[in-house]
């Protein structure tokens, strides 16, 4: 069992530092091929036959059910022999497309379920084999609090680090729950996290296969914009890279913690520091604590309000000379990965304003484009108007922000319209995304 340690040794924090100042694309090998220590790439690793005998060996091993083709473990050797050149010629060139993953789902000892997604045996091998390679690279960088889904550590080391916590007199408990958080990775940031390291396109386009491939849902198809499934042997490893951001904070904070996969104690001595960790830690996470009569919520906390409405202010500036089209894809993209993020919180009010707002941007930036009168009153007249009210209309001297708000543009240009021409209705996407 690993011995607890106080703090993290000068020594050993330094050498992380470094570690995570640098980025794989080559990997030294002292037994790839007949040379001795030569420098190969992650996408020789992984498709090393040695690499990929050990996956398909460990994948028959855990034995598991069958995905959406309905192959078997025990089908897998003679696929195997039959298409073997076939599968690395597609995994090398990129052409290697992963199937949708079955879900299933597992009930919890404390009610609900649990929801697995179960990729065909080929992919479970891929994954695996990818795995086998990132996760040497990744103990490397990995903190000492994480004891989840790492080789070599187990939920025996994570008690015996709060024992010895809790005899050092950190007696009080901070829990971050993070709620359903396999089924709320951010893609984008999933990828982000990992150029900090791994700076090969070949290993990130294909991580990315795998995250968007989609779920299978009793014969229906849902596409996978968010999440990382349970049920996959990449996914573990996944979720602590994505989650080694938040042990880089509060081991920046100095903080005593113990990390179990997705769930998270910090430890302190008194109510006070608790109460005060709460308070920083929700901030960092992007929250901020609310107490109504009933009991606390969370909510996003103002900076965030603030950035995104900064980032929206952005997208919609009425000289970027974008296409609506493209305006609206931006704005999609964006907002649907920060509603995901935040639809835990009490967030209703600030997303019903922020509606209001966008909307009005949006107005502001067409009025803009249309430019010239003639242009003005053809397009009024098209959404509705008169040739006279238009005209008058469109010969205001009003600013455009000020137009943006006139009871004429909001009623040609309705809330349902824009919608009409993609933009997206932010409170009705929270209400889908809550449900």
């Amino acid at each position: 069992m690993r011995q607890s340690q106080k703090t993290e040794p000068q020594a050993d924090r330094l050498s992380r530092i470094g570690l995570e100042n640098r980025k794989y694309t080559r990997v030294r090998s002292t037994d790839y091929g007949k040379g001795k220590g030569m420098s190969v790439t992650i996408q020789d690793l992984v498709l090393d036959r040695n690499n990929l005998n050990q996956a398909y060996l460990r994948v028959k091993r855990n034995k598991g059910a069958a995905g959406i083709d309905g192959m078997t473990v025990f089908d897998l050797l003679q696929y195997l022999r039959e298409n073997k050149v076939e599968l690395i010629t597609s995994l090398r060139d990129g052409s290697y497309k992963p199937s949708p993953v079955k879900r299933v789902e597992i009930p919890k000892p404390n009610g609900g379920v649990r929801k697995l997604g179960i990729p065909t045996v080929v992919d479970r091998m891929v994954q695996q084999a990818v795995a086998q390679v990132l996760m040497p690279i990744f103990e490397q960088i990995f903190s000492d609090n994480s004891f989840g889904f790492r080789p070599h550590r187990g939920a025996q080391d994570a008690i015996a680090r709060v024992v010895d916590l809790y005899n050092q007199g950190y007696r009080r408990v901070v829990d971050l729950d993070l709620k359903a958080y396999f089924d709320n990775v951010n893609h984008d940031l999933m990828i982000k996290y990992l150029q900090q390291y791994i700076d090969d396109s070949w290993t990130l386009k294909l991580i990315r296969k795998f995250l968007t491939s989609g779920v299978l849902d009793h014969g229906l198809f849902a596409k996978s914009d968010k999440g990382t499934p349970q049920g996959g042997p990449l996914s573990p490893l996944l979720a602590n890279i994505y989650l080694n951001e938040l042990d880089k904070e509060l081991t920046r904070r100095g903080h005593h913690f113990v990390r179990y996969a997705d769930d998270c104690n910090i430890y302190v001595k008194s109510q006070r520091a608790g109460e005060r960790v709460m308070r920083s830690i929700t901030k960092f996470l992007g929250f901020s604590l609310g107490v109504d009569r009933n009991a606390a919520y969370a909510r996003p906390a103002k900076q965030s309000q603030q950035r995104v409405k900064k980032t929206l202010k952005l997208l919609t500036k009425r000289n970027r000379g974008v296409s609506l089209t493209r305006m609206f894809e931006e704005i999609q993209q964006k907002m649907r990965g920060w509603l995901q993020y935040y639809s835990i919180g009490k967030l209703t009010g600030f997303i019903q304003r922020l509606d209001q707002w966008l909307r009005a941007r949006i107005r502001q930036y067409i009025w803009k484009q249309w430019k010239k009168l003639k242009t003005k009153v053809t397009n009024l007249q098209r959404l509705g108007l008169s040739y006279r009210d238009a005209y008058v209309f469109a010969s205001t001297r009003k600013g455009y922000w000020r137009t943006a708000h006139s009871k004429t543009l909001s009623y040609s240009l309705t809330n349902r319209k824009l919608e009409h021409l993609g933009l997206i209705n932010l409170s009705k996407t929270l209400q889908s995304i809550q449900k």
